[in-house]
C-alpha cells in the first residue's frame, strides 16, 4: 500500500504525458496486486457547455492512469485513478470584445473555441457482470489546469488565431454524476473498452448568471493494465512456494 501511494503522488506530480506513461510501464508490476488492477487510459472526448449560446461540441483526447479495487465481492470495484490529459470547453462561440481595436477588427465576423484543461479524478463503484460486461457510477471531481478562449478568423486570405487566457473567470473545482459501460477483452484479463458520461454539477464560470452553464462531456476509452501479467505470475509463484513449505512442513 506504501507503494502504491508513493507512486500515485509522483505520478500526480507530474504534467508530462510522456514522463507519465513511462513511470507506469516502470511500476506497473508494483501496483497490481490480487486485490488491486492499476492501467493506463485514455481515448476521445466530446464536450461541451450547457446554457451556452451557440455552444457547438469540441473533440479532444485523453490520457491518464486508473485503478480498479476490488471489494469483497470480486464482481464489484471501486474504480479511481487520475486523468492527466484532460480537456472541456465548446467550439463556435461568438466573438466578444477583447478591448482593443485592431483585434476586434481582425476577429470580426469570427468565432472563438472555448478550451478549458482540467486534472480529472473519478470515483466510482464498477460491477462487471460474468459475460465482462461492465457498468459504473459516481462522481468525478477537477480542478482546474488553464483555460483559454482561441478567437480564429479568415483575414485577408489569412487565418487569425489569437487566444485569450480566461483562467480567472473559470472556477477552480469542477464536480459532477459520472457514468460508464464497457467490455473486457480476452476473458476478463485484457483491454478495457467503454464509455463514460459527465454531467457537471458545478457552474463553469465565476459569477454565472441565468441560465447557469456547466461541463458535459462523453468519453470513448481503451483502458490497458500494467504489470498484472508479472503481478499474477508472482503471485502463483508465492502460492506455490507456501504450498511447498506446507508439504515440508508436514
Amino acid at each position: 500500500m506504501k507503494k502504491v501511494l508513493l507512486v500515485a503522488i509522483l505520478l500526480l506530480s507530474i504534467q508530462s504525458v510522456n514522463s507519465q506513461v513511462l513511470i507506469s510501464l516502470v511500476f506497473g508490476d508494483m501496483l497490481n496486486s490480487p486485490k488491486v488492477e492499476f492501467g493506463l487510459e485514455g481515448g476521445a472526448n466530446f464536450s461541451t457547455i450547457s446554457n451556452l449560446e451557440g455552444a457547438k461540441s469540441r473533440t479532444d483526447f485523453n490520457l491518464g492512469f486508473y485503478f480498479d479495487f476490488l471489494l469483497k465481492n470480486p464482481s464489484w470495484a471501486l474504480n479511481t485513478g487520475v486523468i492527466v490529459k484532460s480537456s472541456m470547453g465548446a467550439n463556435g462561440l461568438a466573438v466578444y470584445s477583447l478591448n482593443d481595436d485592431v483585434l476586434d477588427n481582425a476577429f470580426a465576423g469570427g468565432h472563438v473555441d472555448r478550451k478549458i484543461n482540467y486534472f480529472n479524478v473519478p470515483i466510482m463503484i464498477k460491477y462487471k457482470f460474468a459475460n465482462n460486461i461492465y457498468v459504473k457510477a459516481g462522481t468525478q471531481l477537477g480542478l482546474l489546469s488553464k483555460a483559454y478562449d482561441e478567437f480564429k478568423n479568415d483575414y485577408e486570405g489569412e487565418n487569425l488565431v489569437y487566444k485569450n487566457k480566461i483562467r480567472d473567470q473559470i472556477h477552480v473545482i469542477d464536480a459532477g454524476l459520472a457514468v460508464g459501460l464497457g467490455y473486457r477483452l480476452m476473458g476478463g484479463n485484457g483491454m478495457n473498452i467503454g464509455v463514460n458520461y459527465y454531467h457537471g454539477l458545478v457552474t463553469v464560470m465565476k459569477g454565472d448568471s441565468s441560465p447557469n452553464q456547466y461541463n458535459r462531456s462523453f468519453y470513448v476509452t481503451a483502458g490497458i493494465p500494467i504489470g498484472k501479467g508479472k503481478a499474477a505470475k508472482k503471485a502463483a509463484e508465492n502460492k506455490t512456494s507456501e504450498n511447498d513449505a506446507q508439504i515440508i512442513g508436514k
